[in-house]
């Protein structure tokens, strides 16, 4: 199974059984439901003409309800039989959210403490440097494990290279001077005297960005 996919069964609480690669028993059970569904659905329908799709899914519901009440010649019971003696009482509720579809990658932490998901950067406690780290990215939040346990979580950003940056992911000294913004600078500028204020704010707005000047 991919990530993706357990991810799923996880939030269902569905047990995925792949088959064995070379093992041809192992796709009988799914083998013989496709010949079924041809023999007792499709051919069924076949010289029928139908110009809606619910009234196609009506046509074939039927076919199916007919065929899982056929008493099975072994088993000496019909599917639904089996399925109200021993699957009914197995069940669960379905949660009470539907599984939004995420994708996984694993990313290495880069030295800025960041890492790169779908072109954009995120965030991560800055110890993480160097480690690898999973991340899972869904339409509006990117969450990042380490060894299944979520150390970050970000709003999903639109676009390219952007930063998605959390203060206290930051080492102390990048937290101390990320603290120093422009209009802090200015104003320390003008305790030496106005002159100087006009000097910081020059060299400031001269640089596409701040941190430059």
């Amino acid at each position: 199974m991919n990530r993706t996919y357990e991810d799923m069964a996880r939030h269902y609480g569905a047990a995925v059984i792949p088959a064995r690669a070379y093992k041809a028993r192992d796709k009988a059970k799914v083998e013989v439901s496709v010949l079924l569904a041809q023999r007792w659905v499709l051919a069924a329908l076949r010289k029928r003409t139908f110009f809606t799709l619910g009234e196609l899914n009506t046509a074939i519901r039927e076919k199916v309800e007919v065929l899982n009440a056929k008493v099975m010649r072994r088993m000496g019971m019909s599917r639904r039989d089996l399925y109200e003696k021993y699957d009914r009482q197995a069940l669960r509720p379905l949660p009470a959210t539907r599984y939004e579809r995420a994708v996984w990658k694993t990313c290495t932490v880069n030295i800025d403490y960041h890492i790169e998901f779908d072109h954009d950067l995120y965030s991560v406690p800055s110890q993480l440097v160097g480690q690898k780290v999973e991340a899972r990215a869904r339409r509006r939040c990117v969450e990042i494990f380490l060894r299944q346990t979520r150390v970050a979580s970000h709003r999903r950003l639109v676009g390219r290279g952007q930063p998605s940056t959390l203060a206290e992911h930051m080492p102390v000294s990048h937290r101390s001077h990320a603290e120093w913004t422009p209009s802090r600078l200015i104003a320390w500028g003008q305790k030496a005297g106005p002159a100087t204020g006009h000097v910081v704010e020059t060299i400031l707005k001269s640089r596409p960005h701040p941190e430059q000047g």
